[in-house]
């Protein structure tokens, strides 16, 4: 009998071994000549529908590229006859709409079953005025909708002093580089070319210039109701407004723009505010052949990706090469790659000549006296370093222990340090950027206009500096260390803000905790344990579904997926589990998973750019995290060590 047992986890390790040297070698293909990795990063149809609606806008039509897009937005309709935030998910009024209206941009017949099927269940669903305001935004843009149907969004607001109750400086940054072009053109109202004028009224339920309760109380708060009220009393007043003050407004959005305009990888190097930029240079008449509008549609179309044999793509929101990179850059270190040469080198060769060390970006409005050190997300977004990205590459620099990156790990560890918010956490791009007054202005619907300290990234934070050696006792790690614990749940699990979803949270508080020396058999540790524990599923995996970021849904689990899987395992055996049956299951689970050549099958959504608004699905996660699970677990079971060295 026990040779049968000696033979069977003989076996066992064979595969073990087999599957990560199968994923390790597929991972290191995939790394450019430069030594990055990026993968997609894809999100759900709105993104690619205002890709096409953005063309239309300019009347810059490309039916080449827009005739994949539309086959992107069919193949992604769901049974419910609208489209979801992620995949299997609830129809989402706002993104149904702006697919359907791409689709009939690009000529589809409004009669064809999904047309039908779309428009049924858009006024079943009260009807596109039910849509949220960048919708509206949308459709008054090309004359769909009366601008009455948005809030009063003045870009005159841009010259309020900093001291105002609102101000450009108080919300996050991706409201910042969103918000500045749209501000001028909602305050312009230009209209749409249309080249084939499309309407969309037959997606009302009352027609849109008779409807006349657009604007709700997306809170429910009292100054919420306040706020609107207000809204309804200036509105009036806009055409008194002098020209010369907007005038002013507008020159000092578009030095905003031009300054953070970042090349070709875009304003922000997201979408939205890419999109803005350039319908704005357009509407102030700049040429299609201005540097500035040339340099704003490349980056643009840098996002368009073409899939399954050229027949269908999509649109990325924005470009992940050094998140994906220093991920990768710690499976491969877990696996067993010199950290002094071969991938990993050349990997943290690439990252460290995109360190920002020169450019004071919008986070000094409240940390100036900070020096820069931190990485963005993007290939460059100087203006937008952000914490978690800096804390992720700091620990894999460190884990790689070469005297060449000594000085970058602590310029990043200074910066992550002055970047730390009063209650002791870290948002993701500025600190204290916490005015949650103003998520009750009517514009606000979308429930993301600050960047307020989150668990994920601060125990990142934690993570990073204990494991290049601060001390829990330093200031900020304690802090750190307290904020990690007031922001536990009652029921042990942690929320997670940048990926799904208590599943990510829990697993960036137990490695943040074992890298700080906290005891794991505290009774607040071993109940974030029995919380991972009771929510895996009965094929060994986990799989939160993203609806859990609403209340009723927060124990929704849909499917087994290798990402989440993969945080589960981490997170339990960064606490000590690694001989438990839970994990041995989950990575019978991770072993048994398909795969597409190294890299696991993964169709669901694994990330949130805005909970309950805006769902992302990195394809790199499915490739870099279960191949690092995996590398932990054999690395702790085949040592005498049970607990894991490293912050992640």
């Amino acid at each position: 009998m026990s040779g049968s047992r000696g033979e069977a986890n003989a076996g066992r390790d064979q595969i073990l071994d087999e599957t990560i040297a199968d994923a390790a070698r597929w991972l290191a293909t995939c790394q450019q000549h430069d030594g990055h990795w990026v993968f997609e990063l894809e999100s759900d149809a709105t993104i690619p529908a205002e890709y096409i609606m953005l063309n239309h806008f300019l009347d810059e039509v490309d039916d080449g590229v827009e005739a994949k897009l539309a086959q992107y937005l069919r193949n992604t309709q769901g049974n419910h006859g609208g489209w979801p935030l992620f995949h299997g998910g609830d129809l989402n009024i706002s993104a149904t709409v702006k697919a359907y209206l791409a689709l009939k941009l690009v000529g589809d017949d409004v009669d064809a079953p999904h047309m039908k099927k779309v428009r049924e269940a858009v006024l079943a669903r009260g009807g596109a005025a039910k849509s949220n305001v960048f919708t509206r935004v949308a459709l008054a843009l090309f004359g769909l909708m009366p601008w009455r149907a948005c809030p009063v969004m003045r870009v005159e607001s841009l010259l309020l002093p900093t001291w105002a109750p609102f101000h450009m400086d108080k919300v996050s940054y991706w409201s910042r580089t969103v918000m500045v072009p749209l501000l001028a053109l909602t305050s312009l109202k230009p209209r749409a070319r249309n080249p084939r004028d499309v309407t969309v009224d037959e997606l009302f339920v009352t027609p849109p210039d008779k409807e006349r309760r657009y604007l709700t109380n997306s809170t429910g708060h009292w100054l919420g109701a306040l706020l609107l009220l207000l809204d309804r009393t200036v509105r009036p007043f806009e055409v008194l407004l002098p020209r010369r003050l907007r005038d002013r407004a507008i020159k000092k959005a578009l030095a905003f723009c031009e300054e953070r305009l970042n090349g070709e990888d875009g304003l922000g190097g997201i979408y939205p505010a890419m999109a803005n930029v350039l319908m704005l240079y357009d509407t102030l008449g700049y040429a299609k052949d201005h540097p500035l509008r040339v340099t704003a549609r490349s980056a643009i179309d840098k996002l368009v990706t073409i899939k399954g044999g050229d027949d269908w793509g999509y649109v990325q929101p924005c470009l992940s090469p050094v998140w994906d990179t220093s991920l990768a850059a710690h499976a491969m270190l877990e696996v067993g790659s010199s950290p002094k040469e071969g991938e990993v080198r050349r990997a943290n060769d690439w990252l460290m000549e995109r360190q920002i060390l020169d450019v004071g970006g919008d986070w000094i409005a409240n940390r100036g006296h900070v020096r820069p050190g931190g990485w963005a997300f993007q290939y460059r977004n100087d203006y937008y370093p952000d914490v978690d990205d800096t804390a992720v590459v700091g620990m894999a620099m460190h884990r790689a222990d070469a005297p060449g990156y000594n000085e970058a790990v602590s310029r990043a560890a200074e910066w992550v340090i002055g970047m730390q918010s009063e209650d002791g956490g870290w948002g993701a791009f500025d600190a204290d950027n916490n005015n949650y007054i103003l998520e009750h202005i009517p514009f606000a619907d979308h429930g993301a206009l600050l960047d307020p300290p989150t668990l994920d990234v601060s125990a990142r934070c934690v993570s990073f500096l204990t494991q290049i050696g601060y001390d829990r006792k330093h200031p900020a790690v304690a802090r750190g260390m307290q904020y990690i614990r007031s922001a536990q749940e009652d029921d042990g699990s942690w929320f997670g803000r940048w990926g799904a979803n208590y599943t990510y949270g829990i697993w960036s508080a137990l490695c943040a905790l074992n890298m700080a020396g906290e005891n794991m058999s505290k009774d607040y540790v071993r109940r974030s344990v029995d919380w991972l524990i009771s929510r895996q599923l009965a094929d060994g995996g986990w799989g939160e579904d993203c609806a859990s970021y609403w209340e009723d849904s927060k124990t929704e689990c849909t499917t087994s997926t290798p990402s989440q899987t993969a945080w589960a395992l981490l997170g339990l055996m960064a606490a000590g589990e690694a001989d438990s049956d839970a994990v041995k299951r989950g990575v019978a689970y991770l072993l048994n998973a398909p795969r597409d050549g190294g890299k696991w099958v993964e169709e669901h959504h694994n990330a949130v750019g805005f909970p309950r608004v805006f769902y992302l699905r990195y394809h790199g996660y499915s490739a870099y995290f279960p191949l690092w699970a995996l590398a932990r677990y054999r690395n702790l079971t085949q040592s005498n060590s049970k607990s894991t060295p490293w912050g992640m």
